[in-house]
């Protein structure tokens, strides 16, 4: 196997398993992910995988912990893969120097400014690497059945991912994402941080953008959910509006791009382990079909 096993939980009846590898797309630094494998898997079977991104300043145990996945995954026998959300100890001056940018923070893209370059290319890792070392595993994991879902930055990349590599995934939903990058702070500072060209350089990055310039949308299947009392939400952070005006200005059917505003709910897992297993359960049906 090309990666070393960290750790192996027991959990509803199938395996939390942790492992890490040394990774190219972020300069052959060490990087680790859990990934749940459910029960009942028949020798030879392989079953559907979701790849869960996760937000600002977490790790890839924050979603495998605390998300409340684990059991609706269980039950649909559907793998969850979650990878961290960024490289770790690249070492760069200013790294480390706050919490929306650097450690943590990797945004799910391909640095074309220097020094982050070298390290901080998160989508070449989650939609090249990690799968590559999925096939090279004895993981019984179908990839040719695959979707993937986040929160906020992950919420993020999940989008940007899904509508970059339309056809790879079967479907892509988020909680409370960052929908429109390109229109807020935590992506100026981002886009300006790690690419070259900046703001119009992320617009390849940016979710509403990508919706918008969508020619043929018959495939599209996105679900979204974002809180009211969510204080990002109302710092305009997150913009999930945005996804359906662009939706309706590429006339992508209304039913193909799902926007839930739900009241009351904040930006915390207690907000994401509320909708959980309504996302697993969506997901599984496209992942089954």
């Amino acid at each position: 196997m090309s990666w070393s096993v960290q750790s192996q939980n027991k959990v509803f009846g199938g395996e939390l398993i942790k492992v890490a590898f040394k990774a190219s797309s972020l300069g052959d630094l060490e990087t680790k992910l859990n990934v749940f494998i459910p029960p009942n898997v028949n020798q030879g079977e392989k079953v559907p995988v979701l790849y869960y991104l996760a937000g600002l300043t977490c790790t890839e145990d924050n979603g495998a912990q605390k998300g409340g996945f684990l059991h609706a995954a269980s039950q649909e026998k559907i793998a969850i893969v979650f990878p961290d959300t960024s490289p770790r100890g690249a070492k760069i001056d200013s790294e480390d120097d706050s919490y929306d940018f650097g450690t943590g923070a990797g945004f799910y893209l391909t640095a074309t400014k220097k020094p982050w370059n070298k390290y901080y290319n998160m989508y070449d890792l989650i939609t090249k690497e990690i799968p590559e070392k999925i096939q090279q595993s004895e993981l019984p994991i179908d990839l040719e059945r695959s979707s993937i879902f986040g929160h906020s930055m992950g919420g993020h990349g999940a989008l940007v991912i899904y509508l970059r590599e339309l056809g790879t995934y079967r479907s892509a939903s988020a909680f409370a994402p960052i929908s429109h990058p390109t229109k807020c702070p935590w992506g100026d500072k981002a886009f300006n941080g790690y690419l070259e060209g900046g703001l119009e350089e992320g617009k390849k990055y940016d979710a509403a953008e990508l919706l918008g310039q969508l020619k043929s949308p018959a495939d599209v299947r996105i679900l979204v959910d974002c809180g009211t009392a969510d204080d990002f939400y109302k710092q305009k952070q997150l913009q999930p509006e945005s996804l359906l005006d662009a939706a309706k200005n590429a006339k992508i059917d209304k039913d193909c791009v799902q926007v839930h505003l739900r009241d009351g709910y904040d930006h915390s897992y207690y907000f994401i382990s509320t909708f959980a297993a309504d996302h697993v359960r969506w997901h599984a049906k496209h992942l089954k079909a």
